[in-house]
């Protein structure tokens, strides 16, 4: 591992190269018209794990192709490791708000911008980099790696558990490695071990067959609008509880061992507040601000939408009105038994006077990692070399739909090590990684290698 380390260490340059060559191609998915770019994000990867030693191929998804790798069995009772990681890119945005060009790598005060940097290239070229290393030096890897690298990620991934459920076999693992989540904060790595799940729904009331006029009309006939704003409301109560029945009905309270994690972690309330710009803090009453925002279920209406929206006055009532909400959803919460609970409410809470329809955008499950699982502990320690500080364990908001279907098709805990910081930008201009990150991720890598090769399966 020393050796390692100091190939790594010599050749930081080189990688940063191999980094900027990489971020420089335009892997959009959601470009249609992309074809050619995403073939050579799928081919650039492709040709660096055979480069150094993998047994990689490009294989079509029937949609953008995933690039999957094998570095052949090894001798001994170690596990088998499945490096996930996606080589596509959110689109840019508004490219006047960007200071340099989002597709030319920009260095700026140990910065690297571009797109793609930390979401997900940078943090993913850690551990192919770190592959390469072992194998120039060594002419193996300590453990048997095998790579599923995607091109859909930033479209929800629509072809990946068809593909992964096809070749079951082909990618059997013990355990998923990940790192396309953050730092705690800028000097403290972290090792997330749970996501909360999601289900998205949008709600549209019709009324009359057009828009009326308040006057000549208003009390004769429902506002979509008016019962729209009651049903929204009564979907929370005045503690910040959802109030659908049996939402609560088993989400999973965290251990003491959480609770003690969480309780150490420098978390500054007022500085978190002072930097999304709010009034004041809410919530869920009875739990802490990280307590609410990783481990406690949450409603959310993301968009309303109906009647007139323009500049200056008109006077109507909206024949149709709609709003987009979402639920996060805590570990042991069933996302299809929320969902029909959902849709359950909203018709008890709609009046005869409209007509109600519902869709569904999104249904995905919570997933929690066992914090003392032999990969964790793996991981933790590999964490704590290539940083040279110990990770915390935090657990994300957001939602990682594959990380439950890992564990479902595979039987696959994943362990997930994030190496860019919580403002970094992914999804929106001037997206950067931390340089002396980027560094510390390949070491991190090299060394998860070397620990897991000490776990027996």
């Amino acid at each position: 591992m020393n050796h390692v380390q100091d190939h790594i260490e010599i050749h930081r340059e080189k990688y940063l190269e191999r980094l900027t060559d990489f971020l420089r191609i335009e892997c959009i998915s959601t470009d249609r018209s992309g074809a050619g770019a995403m073939r050579r994000g799928a081919e650039w990867v492709c040709d660096l794990l055979n480069g150094c030693g993998v047994d990689a191929e490009i294989m079509d998804t029937g949609g953008w192709p995933c690039v999957v790798g094998d570095s052949g069995p090894v001798d001994g009772a170690a596990p088998v490791v499945l490096v996930y990681g996606h080589y596509d890119v959110q689109p840019t945005g508004d490219l006047s708000l960007w200071q340099s060009p989002p597709f030319d790598p920009d260095i700026r005060d140990g910065r690297l911008y571009a797109r793609g940097s930390a979401d997900d290239k940078g943090q993913l070229l850690t551990h192919l980099l770190a592959a390469e290393a072992w194998m120039k030096l060594q002419g193996r890897l300590p453990v048997r790696v095998k790579y599923l690298i995607e091109g859909e990620e930033e479209v929800g991934s629509p072809n990946l558990v068809p593909f992964i459920t096809r070749h079951r076999e082909r990618l059997a693992c013990d355990y998923v490695a990940i790192s396309d989540t953050a730092k705690f904060d800028e000097v403290r790595p972290a090792i997330t071990y749970g996501t909360k799940g999601l289900v998205y729904k949008e709600i549209v009331l019709t009324g009359p067959k057009q828009d009326l006029h308040s006057g000549s009309f208003g009390g004769t006939v429902a506002n979509p609008g008016n019962v729209l704003a009651g049903i929204i409301a009564k979907l929370r109560d005045d503690q910040g509880r959802v109030t659908i029945p049996g939402f609560y009905e088993n989400v999973r309270e965290l251990s003491d061992v959480e609770r003690q994690a969480l309780a150490k972690l420098p978390f500054d309330e007022q500085a978190y507040l002072e930097s999304l710009g709010s009034p004041a803090l809410d919530g869920e009453a009875g739990y802490s601000t990280l307590v609410r925002r990783w481990a406690r279920p949450t409603l959310d209406v993301n968009g309303l939408f109906g009647g007139f929206m323009g500049e200056g006055s008109s006077t109507i009532i909206p024949a149709r009105c709609g709003a987009k909400v979402s639920m996060r959803l805590a570990p042991d919460q069933d996302p299809d038994a929320i969902s029909q609970a959902f849709d359950e409410a909203v018709r008890a809470l709609t009046p005869p006077s409209v007509r109600l329809t519902i869709k569904t955008f999104a249904n995905a499950a919570p997933y929690v990692c066992p914090m003392e699982s032999p990969g964790m502990k793996a991981a933790a320690a590999a964490v704590e070399a290539g940083f040279g500080t110990a990770p915390v364990y935090i657990r994300e908001g957001g939602t990682l739909p594959i990380l439950p279907e890992f564990k479902r098709l595979l039987g696959a805990d994943s362990l997930l090590m994030g190496f860019c910081l919580p403002n970094c930008n992914a999804h929106g201009p001037n997206e950067f990684l931390v340089l002396e990150d980027f560094w510390g991720g390949i070491r991190t890598a090299a060394h998860l290698l070397e620990e897991l090769a000490k776990v027996r399966v």
